[in-house]
């Protein structure tokens, strides 16, 4: 029997969603915005499907397809909030308390560094993607994905040090995190 354009999308939306919207969620920080993300993302991959050059990149195509969206969708001057609440309801299946809270620390954090860090590590640990298909997938050289992931690692664990005690104010944190850019940790350290 020879498939249908309708089956081979539906094979395609089988195969490729979650990874999609996990990776949408993490860089957007929402899971409303990233089914919107995801939906456009295979919208467009659909229409211009003959553009795929091989059938075993299809996910680091999609993933292409799916950033340009997400990037899209938010505004260059949005910060990223990330939603707390959606986090918990997707986290709730853990029995172990600590566990869940350890896991919420690790969310919120990547929500906390930039976006280029942490698609990198989204695709890296989450989906256990080769660096050479996220090289593939972002368009850029794998030695720059492992570099990318080496200054993600540094973010990541800048972001989860608990705060100096004494080093900043309730009132001056609270003025700070309304910044757009006070909840971004950015790539190269001020001098």
């Amino acid at each position: 029997m020879i498939p249908t354009a309708e089956s081979r999308y539906n094979q395609w939306v089988r195969e490729h969603y979650r990874f999609l919207l996990r990776s949408a969620w993490a860089l957007t920080g929402s899971r409303a915005l990233a089914e919107d993300v995801v939906q456009d993302c295979f919208t467009s991959a659909w229409r211009h499907r003959d553009q795929l050059r091989d059938a075993s990149l299809a996910r680091a195509w999609l993933f292409q397809i799916m950033r340009r969206h997400a990037l899209r969708h938010l505004a260059p001057q949005q910060a990223l909030v990330y939603d707390d609440a959606q986090a918990v309801g997707a986290l709730e299946a853990q029995t172990s308390p600590q566990a869940l809270d350890d896991q919420l620390d690790v969310v919120k954090a990547l929500a906390r560094i930039a976006p280029i860090h942490r698609e990198v590590l989204v695709l890296y640990y989450f989906d256990d993607m080769p660096t050479a298909q996220m090289a593939e997938a972002l368009d850029i050289a794998p030695g720059t994905v492992l570099s990318r992931l080496a200054r993600a690692r540094d973010a990541l664990k800048a972001a989860l040090a608990p705060p100096r005690p004494g080093a900043v104010d309730a009132a001056s944190a609270d003025a700070r995190a309304a910044e757009p850019s006070a909840s971004v940790i950015p790539l190269r350290k001020s001098l």
